[in-house]
């Protein structure tokens, strides 16, 4: 009796389908995933650009404009935050739902307790 491995037997088991997928992973390996480090300090300097306005237009007198100016601000900041940085945009689309029934029922609670509070009769 011989203590020796047969190699022809082992290679037996590999299938087509194994050396197909092994081909298959390795042409992915290759493909980048989501936005490169560049895109991100491109969002960061966009996003220090509208601060920089932010910050300006509470020196500039804009009247009944500057609220607006500010809210809208805060939205785009807001969303570029949001779809970029916390990879809501690249993610699988549950999660981006799920974030967004959480922050509508945010709003909502939040407006609910300003109503409460008579806020916008004043």
């Amino acid at each position: 009796m011989t203590d020796t491995i047969d190699d022809s037997a082992a290679d037996e088991t590999t299938t087509d389908a194994d050396v197909v997928e092994a081909e298959e992973h390795d042409d992915h390996a290759d493909e980048h995933h989501g936005p490169t480090d560049a895109f991100f300090i491109k969002t960061a300097l966009v996003l220090a650009v509208i601060t920089a306005l932010e910050v300006a237009a509470s020196y500039v007198e804009l009247g009944v404009f500057f609220l607006p100016i500010l809210i809208g601000l805060m939205l785009i900041k807001f969303f570029a935050v949001v779809l970029v940085f916390m990879h809501v945009k690249y993610d699988r689309p549950i999660f981006g739902q799920l974030f967004y029934i959480g922050l509508a029922l945010a709003v909502g609670v939040y407006l609910v307790m300003l109503l409460t509070f008579q806020f916008f009769l004043k």
